[in-house]
């Protein structure tokens, strides 16, 4: 009997504040749970010393069975041992985060709480993630991320003020810049890619072709004037596009969609031939004459030459910007982008007034030329005479 009490005096003595432990967890409640450490009465593990993130129950986090480094915080009533999982978790953390944050390791935390202005995950230590740091896109609501699991770089880090700010964008935007060279360095001018609309801008539309956006500018969108891409495109869509340039130093590359798509050139060689009766419209005028749209993309020239049948000045005399014409095609060029046309050929002929010629009359000795009367009115005697 006295060697046992001995002994348990021995066991008492030897557990002292600030002592790291091993315990198993032998009975879970609300508030605490009680933890086997080989002492004469079980430790008590608080709810407030679990975790440093705020707990509903202890259940959240420990289970019956757990076996868990603890640290005694304190003797309680009967020298019951009080002891902390916190402050183990917080020390260990403290001893690895300096290092991960200044080598830019990526670690991964599930996330604890959604509270205003980020998220909370469990590191040991309290981190906490900004909104503005969780994705390289907008979230309007962070319910779903409760529970998730995230890839993240510590962006900050203060022991002191016990402070871990910790951003995943920071995580996506590496890997993207990665995937990005990747790609910049895979791209061959003159390929075709699909890629998707990002996003749509005044002077083009920036689209994905595998994890790197590339510049549409909006002349390359179509053969026809664009005025805006949104007149043609819309985010999301699929579209086919052809590699013109890529600039690996400030990773930028531009695409066309209009290269991928049947020149309109192209088509007027097969539609438009010499001596057919074509309709269009008066795009330009010039001194020289008028410039008119066949197809989007194709304009042919009627000469000042071949406007009228009548003689003008200046085009401005008959035609004018937007008005819708009808030519008929001289000559075709489509290897030199050039198609000549004439309207003055499908105007009616116009015949010119026969210039008469006086006929000169034979004089008669006998004629009054003065008076128009001749002689012969006069006197018929010397008519007859003159005729026999």
């Amino acid at each position: 009997m006295t060697e046992e009490l001995k002994t348990e005096l021995e066991q008492v003595s030897s557990f002292q504040v600030g002592d790291l432990v091993k315990g198993k967890v032998v009975k879970v409640e609300a508030n605490q749970a009680l933890l086997d450490v080989g002492y004469k009465s079980e430790a008590v593990l608080p709810i407030s010393e679990v975790s440093v993130l705020h707990l509903d129950q202890v259940a959240d986090v420990v289970a019956e069975g757990d076996e868990l480094s603890v640290k005694v915080i304190r003797l309680g009533e009967e020298d019951q041992l009080i002891v902390s999982k916190k402050a183990v978790d917080s020390e260990k953390a403290w001893e690895v985060l300096p290092a991960k944050f200044e080598s830019g390791e990526v670690i991964t935390a599930k996330v604890a709480d959604v509270v205003k202005g980020g998220l909370v995950v469990d590191l040991g230590v309290r981190g906490f993630i900004p909104a503005s740091l969780v994705e390289n896109f907008f979230v309007e609501d962070f319910s779903d991320y409760k529970g998730k699991e995230l890839t993240l770089k510590i962006v900050e880090l203060d022991q002191e003020k016990k402070k871990c700010i910790l951003s995943h964008r920071a995580v996506l935007e590496e890997e993207a810049a990665r995937q990005k060279e990747q790609v910049l360095s895979n791209l061959q001018v003159g390929e075709v890619r699909e890629g998707t609309v990002q996003r749509l801008t005044d002077f083009g539309a920036f689209v994905d072709i595998g994890g790197v956006d590339g510049l549409v500018h909006v002349s390359e969108i179509a053969w026809s004037h664009v005025g805006h891409p949104s007149e043609v495109l819309s985010e999301g869509d699929k579209v086919q596009v052809k590699v013109l340039k890529v600039d690996l130093a400030n990773g930028k590359i531009s695409l066309s969609m209009k290269e991928t798509q049947e020149g309109p050139w192209d088509k007027a060689a097969k539609e438009i031939h010499a001596g057919a009766v074509v309709k269009g419209t008066v795009k330009r005028l010039a001194s020289f004459g008028a410039f008119v749209e066949l197809l989007p993309g194709v304009e042919g020239l009627v000469h000042i030459s071949q406007i009228s049948q009548h003689r003008i000045e200046t085009p401005q005399e008959v035609l004018k910007e937007g008005q819708e014409v009808e030519a008929k095609v001289l000559d075709v060029k489509a290897d030199q982008q050039r198609i000549s046309l004439s309207m003055k050929e499908l105007e009616p002929k116009v015949e010119k007034p026969k210039k008469v010629e006086k006929k000169q009359e034979e004089v008669d000795p006998m004629t009054n030329t003065g008076l128009g009367v001749t002689l012969g009115d006069v006197y018929p005697e010397l008519r007859k005479l003159k005729n026999d």
